[in-house]
């Protein structure tokens, strides 16, 4: 099975916590280069030191806020014109607050939308072209179970979660003739700061403890357990790698089993 990213460039979105960092780390693992964009450029130095070189990899960071999409679309146009190719792209980037649907503000469903659907779009448009002169190319989102099954007091994550995963698979069969892919990768519940959030939010609410809440939402994963990180970013790391050059347009849930359908 060929895994091998040497000579390829992967620029990976909120990758200085949780999923995205660990998927950067695992992509350079392979020999990618890496390219993090996140906010903090003190946070994306200190990742940066964290990323594998071995085997000669160059590794840089973009600064930008997903808030401000036109700087971030600059920002990375100047770095593809400038410094080469990106290969593979990880769009990544933190979830929506919890909340009941019918309690959410209309400004809530337009940043997040912003947010993600519009920032995924930028970033392809700035990149693919590359991609198609490369001959290679591999776009992974990564985003949740909820568009198989919408979860509970998440009801903007839930809207614009399924708004990605369609733009997604319409954009795998236009790029498919190129050799490109597009896929989603659906974390469950995983171990970051987000589901801290999450659990921390719903003591609150219901007075109950984080034990028991962190208990009751392990019972309902078959495997038992929140995933690790890195246990999502091997997922990323396999469809971004030559290996599967024939899978496209899917929705990859990695969950423990949780997700109550196919």
């Amino acid at each position: 099975m060929n895994l091998d990213l040497s000579g390829k460039t992967a620029l990976v979105c909120g990758s200085t916590q949780g999923i995205g960092k660990a998927s950067a780390i695992e992509l350079a693992k392979l020999g990618a280069n890496i390219v993090l964009v996140a906010r903090n450029e003190e946070s994306l130095r200190t990742t940066l030191k964290e990323l594998d070189s071995s085997k000669g990899q160059q590794h840089h960071f973009i600064t930008a806020d997903f808030q401000l999409p036109a700087g971030m679309k600059g920002k990375v146009e100047n770095f593809a014109t400038t410094q080469g190719p990106i290969h593979i792209l990880v769009n990544n980037t933190g979830g929506p607050p919890s909340g009941a649907i019918v309690n959410a503000k209309v400004e809530e469903f337009l940043q997040a939308f912003n947010n993600h659907l519009v920032c995924n779009h930028i970033l392809v448009q700035a990149l693919v072209e590359g991609m198609k002169k490369e001959k290679y190319g591999r776009i992974i989102n990564v985003i949740s179970t909820s568009v198989k099954v919408p979860l509970k007091n998440l009801g903007v994550s839930n809207t614009i979660r399924a708004a990605v995963a369609n733009w997604s698979k319409t954009l795998a069969n236009e790029l498919a003739p190129f050799g490109i892919t597009v896929n989603n990768v659906l974390p469950g519940a995983t171990l970051t700061s987000r589901l801290q959030n999450i659990i921390d939010n719903k003591s609150k609410n219901t007075g109950e403890s984080l034990n028991k809440i962190k208990e009751e939402m392990e019972s309902e994963i078959p495997l038992g357990r929140f995933a690790e990180a890195s246990e999502i970013a091997n997922a990323v790391a396999f469809l971004a790698s030559p290996a599967a050059a024939y899978i496209t347009g899917i929705n990859l849930p990695v969950d423990g089993g949780r997700t109550g359908s196919l």
